[in-house]
């Protein structure tokens, strides 16, 4: 029997911006969530669910095809806010609990951690932590990835399988 493969494509962030994005945690020790580990931060482009491995050459060549139209870009991480936010600020003291904490950017998003909704509705609602900061991270795009996601106990793994250089 074939094993499925999540895979999806992505941008791996610098070690320095994933450096600075895993302290986060630190900043918000209160809030109820599950933190992404510092070498899980990415920016998904597409997710393509899980495949067999014989189909693995069409995800990679789809990606290969998205490199080979881009040129090397930045990025600007310019907020770190609760997600979804929709159309105006997340307002933590009603309405639905949020269901992650994002670095966002325009049209991109990193996702930093993802909050328990049980445990965030057993703190009083003037208790919950506000997140809505401004941050000034910019970093260059030099290459988009292929990779795998294998979930584990612990959470899950993250495998590059194949990468391609932006011109």
């Amino acid at each position: 029997m074939q094993k499925r493969r999540r895979i999806f494509i992505a941008i791996n962030l610098p070690p320095e911006i994933k450096k600075e994005l895993a302290q986060y945690g630190k900043k918000f020790p209160d809030l109820p969530a599950r933190w992404t580990p510092e070498d899980n931060l990415h920016i998904t482009l597409e997710f393509l669910g899980e495949m067999y491995d014989h189909e693995l050459p069409e995800a990679v060549e789809r990606a290969k095809e998205m490199a080979a139209g881009l040129k090397v870009f930045e990025i600007h991480l310019n907020r770190i806010e609760y997600a979804p936010a929709g159309k105006i600020p997340f307002n933590v003291a009603q309405g639905k609990p949020p269901r992650m904490l994002w670095a966002t950017g325009e049209n991109v998003h990193v996702t930093l951690a993802r909050i328990s909704a049980f445990a965030w509705r057993q703190i009083e609602p003037e208790e919950r932590p506000e997140v809505n900061e401004s941050i000034d991270m910019p970093f260059t795009v030099e290459s988009i990835e292929v990779m795998e996601s294998e979930l584990k106990k612990g959470g899950p793994v993250y495998t590059i399988i194949e990468s391609f250089p932006l011109k």
